[in-house]
């Protein structure tokens, strides 16, 4: 996105006067907006409406959707920082505009500690390396023999530059000391459909969209980009299992309030989230493929800090170390 395009955001991030909702004042009093900064159908779009029907059942009050996709989620993420700290905004949001972006672009409206306060993480997805089912290479190590034997003439695809994609691929290539050629596209589906085709190499896809290509056997996997093998795909891999440790990458998401939210609010919520995460809701979530143990969901408000600061800066780290720019 152009420097222009980000000072346009500027506007929408004049601070909202209305004051917050007082200690003695009930909460809600009236439907809870929760923005997503991407469009529906997305990864993010279930869990935040799951949360959603939690909320409102808990509540009492109806907790309603609204997405608000552009600029790479900078749109809703701002529109999310300029809200009213009263418990009627909530963001949820995923690692990309969160964590990502502050290191992509110059000039943001936004910073996420200094706009947000986080409330409870919802889990993660991890990228998976995968290959056509019709590629020669049949674990990491064939991936890795092949990118040094032709430097630069391996290519993968993603859904653009600094998506967690990218910065997958990125990190593999610093890892494995390899030049691979980085292909953006304007679509996860138009990359699977060129994978599948034998016109793209390689990819990076998200867990949740490998299962079923994987199933189908259109696609082979090569190497899971996380601590532990996904839950959803036991049978592949990890890079750390194949030599490559540290490679880790994928999306996670969670839930915020604009920075100010007072923390009875804040408390609430997280106390409800915790409580759908203990019984079916946990279920469901793992349904659609995300990973939830070992403290990727759940917890305390602290905890989501620390991630967060934790993400943020290393998402900075690998995107100095790559070079990662946008213009």
């Amino acid at each position: 996105m152009k420097r222009r395009s980000i000072l346009a955001l500027s506007a929408l991030a004049t601070p909202v006067l209305a004051p917050p909702v007082s200690a003695q004042e009930e909460w809600p009093q009236r439907p809870v907006r929760i923005i997503v900064p991407a469009a529906g159908g997305g990864s993010s779009d279930p869990i935040a409406r799951l949360l959603a029907q939690a909320y409102a059942a808990r509540f009492g009050q109806g907790f309603v959707v609204e997405n608000r996709p552009g600029a790479a989620g900078n749109v809703g993420m701002t529109a999310a920082a300029r809200a009213a700290p009263d418990g009627h905004t909530l963001l949820f949001a995923f690692a990309g505009p969160l964590a990502t972006n502050l290191a992509l672009y110059r000039d943001l409206p936004f910073q996420t500690q200094r706009n947000f306060d986080a409330i409870v993480r919802m889990g993660g997805v991890p990228n998976v390396l995968v290959v056509g089912q019709g590629s020669p290479m049949q674990n990491l190590a064939d991936f890795v023999a092949r990118a040094k034997a032709r430097p630069g003439s391996l290519a993968y695809g993603s859904t653009g530059s600094g998506s967690s994609m990218h910065l997958a691929g990125a990190l593999l290539s610093e890892a494995a000391g390899i030049e691979l050629n980085h292909i953006p596209y304007s679509s996860p589906a138009a990359a699977t459909t060129d994978l599948i085709a034998g016109r793209l190499d390689s990819m990076f896809l998200g867990a949740p969209g490998t299962v079923p290509l994987l199933r189908g056997g259109q696609i082979r996997a090569l190497a899971v980009l996380a601590e532990r093998r996904a839950r959803v795909m036991p049978e592949v891999p990890t890079a750390a299992e194949q030599g490559m440790p540290g490679v880790v990458m994928g999306t996670w998401f969670m839930l915020l309030a604009p920075k100010g939210t007072p923390p009875r609010i804040i408390e609430a919520l997280n106390a409800a989230a915790n409580e759908a995460l203990a019984g079916p809701g946990r279920e469901t979530l793992a349904q659609l493929g995300l990973e939830l143990e070992d403290g990727a969901a759940g917890g305390t408000p602290a905890d989501a800090e620390r991630f967060l600061a934790s993400e943020i800066a290393r998402h900075a780290e690998i995107v100095r170390r790559a070079n990662i720019r946008i213009e």
